[in-house]
């Protein structure tokens, strides 16, 4: 078990299409002490999917805290540790979401106010959770932070909308704390652009599933699933990836280098 010993936090299990939810299985099933965290909105969800199944599942704490406000990470940190009886291996931030697409707002008629949120939800959290962990010195030394992200921050998708920009954002929060980071405590960050995946959040992109299509025929491996993201994760949060930091990690089947797979054109 490659995390036996390793304790780390999770956020944004939201149910078990999520990402974060495999992430967390797989750790467990390394090895790894966990916290599971999300919004209070996400503890209130009722169903045999949500973050409380889950934590009972794994034998662990959720904590509700809301990543866009400092008191809620600071709290969360501060309990964790207590939890963990000492600093904090490894952490993931997989939190999105624009009001925007779900409001079907199209990029040349966006609601500023809601892109603003959409900043805040999907990218400044992440600094604001980096800043939290920082001041606290709360991770262990040889530490791992990781955020996902996608081939977006880098390439245009019109129905993306201005997930584009947040996750472009994520991305250098990543490579500027990652120096802090590593010149500091040796705690490496980086981000894994995942290939399309059918979580909650993704099929409420219009055209999401002609998309997956697409991406899984430009592929040559073909979509990375929600499982495999969770294996390279546990990879991440290793002790085999102690050197690898301030990186943007395509997961994606090759997609990110295709200019056009000749199987689409049959």
């Amino acid at each position: 078990m490659i995390l036996k010993e390793k304790k780390g936090i999770i956020f944004g299990a939201l149910d078990d299409k999520s990402i974060a939810w495999k992430v967390a299985e797989q750790c467990a099933k390394e090895g790894a002490e966990l916290v599971l965290t999300n919004a209070p909105v996400a503890f209130r969800m009722r169903g045999d999917t949500n973050i409380k199944v889950l934590a009972e599942n794994l034998n662990c704490q959720a904590i509700p805290a809301d990543a866009t406000r400092l008191d809620d990470l600071e709290q969360l940190i501060d309990q964790s540790m207590e939890i963990f009886g000492g600093p904090i291996d490894f952490v993931l931030h997989s939190i999105g979401m624009s009001i925007n697409i779900r409001k079907n707002k199209p990029y040349t008629d966006l609601n500023h106010d809601f892109m603003q949120k959409s900043f805040d939800i999907s990218a400044i959290s992440f600094h604001k959770l980096m800043q939290s962990l920082w001041k606290k010195d709360a991770m262990q030394k040889w530490g791992s932070i990781l955020a996902l992200t996608y081939i977006g921050a880098q390439r245009t998708f019109p129905h993306y909308g201005e997930m584009s920009e947040a996750k472009a954002l994520l991305e250098s929060y990543a490579r500027t704390f990652g120096y802090y980071f590593g010149d500091r405590n040796q705690v490496r960050v980086n981000t894994i652009s995942q290939s399309p995946t059918m979580t909650t959040a993704g099929t409420g992109i219009d055209g999401f599933q002609e998309f997956l299509d697409f991406s899984d025929g430009m592929s040559p491996l073909g979509n990375a699933s929600a499982e495999a993201c969770a294996e390279y994760c546990v990879t991440m949060f290793s002790d085999y990836t102690r050197y690898v930091t301030m990186q943007n990690l395509f997961h994606d089947g090759g997609f990110s280098n295709m200019g056009m797979n000749p199987e689409i054109l049959k």
